[in-house]
This record gives C-alpha cells, structure tokens and sequence, in this order.
C-alpha cells in the first residue's frame, strides 16, 4: 500500500496556520530572548535552555501532517513571518528557520513518513537543534572555545528534547483528544472509548 504524499488544501492551511501561529510566538520569544540575557551572564551558554521554543513548529506540523516538506514549510513560514514582524536577526532568521525545518524534515524521512512515536518526535527536535547549532556557531560563536560551542549544543539538544520533542507530542496528542485533527491520520489513530 502507498502512501498519499500529495498535500490536501486542509494540509496546507494547517501548516499555515500553525506557522503563522508560531511566527508570532517567535517575534515574542525573540524579546524573552534578549530580555533574560542578563540572567544568564554567569554562565551565556545556558540561555540556549530556552532555544526549543524557536522549533516547536517543525516537529508539531510533522507530527500533525505527516506528509513530506511539511516540517520545512512551517517552519520556513513561521520564521518568515518572525522576520517580518521584526527580528534582531534580520533574514538570517529564514535561512534558520530553513535549516531547522530541513533538520526535523530529514528525521521524518528516515522514519519513512511512516512512525510517528513520541521517540521519533525527540529525535526530530534533536535534528533541529543540530541543525540550528550546526547555523549558529560559525555564525554566532566563532569567538568561543570548543568546550563553550559545545555547551550551547548540549543546552539546544536538552530543549529541543523538553519543548520541541515532547512538547510538540504533548500537543498533537491534546488535539487529537479535541477532535479537531480527525481529517489527519494524527486524528485518526485516536482510540475510540
């Protein structure tokens, strides 16, 4: 049996809608960002702890569509409309956002579009951590030493894992209990009582 890898009109409206959804999210997190900097001027690193916000959208429109390109597009949409709210990081934020959609898209491929675990979801998170250390670094950090990039790495990797991984799972599974995602297989898997 084959897989429909076509995308539906109501494929392309939830990923919109949850791009656009997180692109605002996104511009707020950018100000919490800059914000609670000084907080974590004891040890910089650490701020990373609050990275897995920017990849919540990734993993949630993989989970929830679970169609090829559906990772990348949202996020790719959802940091397009962080930029043009205003980022302090100007249209590198869309070549971020491609980069992470691209490390969650790649997970979901290896899985063959086909599992959709709570396990897959971290990992997926983990690509895109990987993916946004991976931009980062040379881009943010080139100044740092190994053992400081590294830190930033593990702090992304740990919230990806809470917030984007299973966060992300935390959230598809409350809408599936909701009803609202039963024109998805997401939906469609919820157990009958």
């Amino acid at each position: 049996m084959t897989r429909d890898t076509n995308w539906r009109t109501v494929d392309i409206v939830v990923a919109a809608a949850i791009a656009i959804s997180f692109g605002v999210v996104f511009w707020a997190w950018n100000q919490v960002w800059a914000a609670a900097g000084p907080a974590f001027a004891a040890i910089p690193p650490a701020q990373n702890i609050l990275y897995g916000v920017w990849l919540v959208p990734a993993v949630l429109a993989g989970l929830i569509i679970r169609k090829p390109g559906a990772a990348l597009f949202t996020e790719l949409v959802a940091a397009s409309v962080s930029a043009i709210l205003g980022s302090q990081w100007g249209l590198d934020t869309l070549v971020s956002g491609a980069l992470q959609g691209l490390g969650a898209e790649i997970v979901f491929f290896a899985a063959r579009y086909r599992v959709w675990t709570m396990v897959v979801a971290i990992v997926a998170a983990v690509g895109t951590a990987v993916a946004a250390w991976l931009h980062d670094t040379p881009l943010y950090y080139p100044d740092l030493t190994i053992d400081q990039q590294l830190l930033i790495g593990a702090f992304m990797v740990v919230s990806a894992v809470i917030i984007a991984g299973i966060g992300s799972w935390l959230l598809m599974r409350s809408l599936v209990q909701t009803g609202v995602l039963a024109q998805f297989p997401a939906g469609r898997t919820q157990q009958r009582i």
